[in-house]
């Protein structure tokens, strides 16, 4: 599997180290170009904007946001020129559901996918509260 990763803090840059070592492909990205650095290091592939994520993932994308929820609007307006129909947009962060569902009905006008998947349990993820793009809850906990 391959995944585009935006957000590196200690929960995102430690999701992508276990996707890594579990054999899935990484890209990655931060506002801090030393985050990155540190995952291409354990073999991550870096990029230096959001463009560039989406250009480096084979599509149909998946692109997982592990932002503050202050952030997730702007970071989605900057993606958005550059995903198509079929591509899939995950919220990792703790959204407010209602901005979640505006979120995906906006999205759904380019048929691009949106899916919060409120993530806790740590820094380690280990239980996620999952919302799909038509606004059913399931509750999922890691393996």
């Amino acid at each position: 599997m391959q995944i585009g990763m935006i957000g590196l803090g200690r929960m995102g840059a430690n999701m992508v180290r276990r996707l890594i070592r579990k054999g899935h492909s990484c890209v990655v990205f931060n506002r801090s170009p030393q985050a990155v650095n540190e995952l291409v290091r354990e073999k991550a592939i870096g990029a230096t904007s959001l463009a560039e994520v989406v250009k480096k993932l084979a599509k149909p994308r998946a692109i997982w946001l592990m932002v503050p929820a202050a952030v997730v609007d702007d970071t989605i307006a900057g993606l958005s020129p550059h995903l198509e129909a079929g591509d899939i947009l995950i919220d990792g962060g703790n959204s407010y559901y209602i901005d979640d569902l505006r979120r995906a009905k906006q999205l759904a006008a380019q048929k691009v996918h949106y899916v919060d998947v409120g993530t806790s349990g740590g820094v380690w993820g280990l239980a996620r509260l999952l919302h799909d793009d038509r606004g059913r809850e399931r509750s999922h906990s890691a393996a």
